[in-house]
């Protein structure tokens, strides 16, 4: 099964913008599903090196911590 998903939503919300992310890294490719990450509109913003350090949000892991087992597990993420 291939999986993409789809972030839209940016900073102003961490726990909203984090969902994709999550299930991205650790649910997709834990259970190895392929999978990719699509970010659009204000999720962009994401990408930035200054937001996704600061951003956390609620009962999900950091941004910063996403999208680097993101990276690790290689799974593509479109700007």
């Amino acid at each position: 099964m291939r999986l993409l998903y789809l972030a839209t939503t940016g900073p102003g919300d961490p726990t909203k913008a984090s969902i994709p992310l999550h299930l991205a890294a650790n649910g997709s490719a834990e259970a190895g599903q392929e999978c990719a990450v699509a970010l659009a509109g204000d999720a962009i913003e994401l990408v930035r090196r200054e937001t996704a350090e600061r951003l956390e949000g609620i009962g999900i892991p950091p941004v910063r911590e996403l999208l680097q087992k993101l990276r690790d597990n290689e799974i593509p993420v479109y700007v």
